[in-house]
């Protein structure tokens, strides 16, 4: 298992469209996608869990990945928390 923690740098927060391309990445990751807000967690591959976290400008969110491809996937769900969030 690993994870890392992310604070949201859009001025939108994690809304409608990095949402859906959030979940459209985890979708094709093998291992089990998790993020946690510190009041809900929700499971990544879940569009609707996502928005429904309310995530906005300044929130610290903990990304958690564990499965048999965990290395790769947490690079790929690293890099994009980096580059649209």
């Amino acid at each position: 298992m690993k994870s890392f923690t992310y604070t949201v740098q859009d001025e939108l927060g994690l809304h409608a469209r990095p949402a859906g391309l959030l979940a459209k990445l985890a979708a094709g990751c093998t291992s089990t996608i998790t993020i946690d807000n510190g009041t809900k967690k929700a499971d990544a591959k879940r569009l609707m869990a996502i928005m429904s976290m309310g995530v906005k400008k300044g929130h610290t969110v903990t990304v958690t990945v564990e499965g048999d491809n965990e290395e790769a996937d947490f690079e790929t769900v690293e890099k994009f928390f980096k580059e649209n969030l």
